[in-house]
C-alpha cells in the first residue's frame, strides 16, 4: 500500500507549511488526482485519517479534484484525452503517445485555522 508512504510525504509538507506560516490546525485539504496515477481514493483517505491523528490536521477534511488524462499523439500532432489502460490515440489510432496530464497528486489548496 504506497497510499501510506504518500501520506507521509503530504504531512511532512503540511507540517512544513504550518510551521513557516505558524499555524495551528488545518481543516481541510484538495487534493488533485489524475485519473492514471494508480492513487486509490479510499486508500489515501483511510492512511491521511490515520496520520493525521495527534497533528495539526487532526479532524482535516480531504477533498479530491479529479484530473483527466490527456496525451500529445505524435501522429496527429494534437493534445487527446485518453483513459486507463488505452494505448492508443482515440483519433488516429497511433501508439505513440505521450502522456501529459493525469499522472499527478498535488496538493492543491489547504485550509486552516
Amino acid at each position: 500500500m504506497h497510499e501510506m508512504s504518500l501520506c507521509q510525504n503530504m504531512m511532512q509538507i503540511l507540517e512544513k507549511e504550518c510551521t513557516k506560516n505558524k499555524v495551528k490546525q488545518v481543516t481541510d485539504l484538495w487534493l488533485e488526482l489524475g485519473v492514471l496515477s494508480c492513487v486509490e481514493k479510499s486508500s489515501l483517505a483511510f492512511c491521511f485519517e490515520i496520520m493525521c491523528r495527534g497533528t495539526m490536521a487532526e479532524n482535516c477534511r480531504l477533498h479530491f479534484i479529479d484530473v483527466p488524462a490527456s496525451a500529445w499523439c505524435w501522429q496527429c500532432q494534437k493534445m487527446v484525452e485518453v483513459e486507463i489502460g488505452q494505448a492508443a490515440c482515440p483519433t488516429c489510432g497511433s501508439t505513440h503517445l505521450q502522456v501529459q496530464q493525469g499522472n499527478e497528486l498535488r496538493i492543491k489548496e489547504i485550509a486552516v485555522k
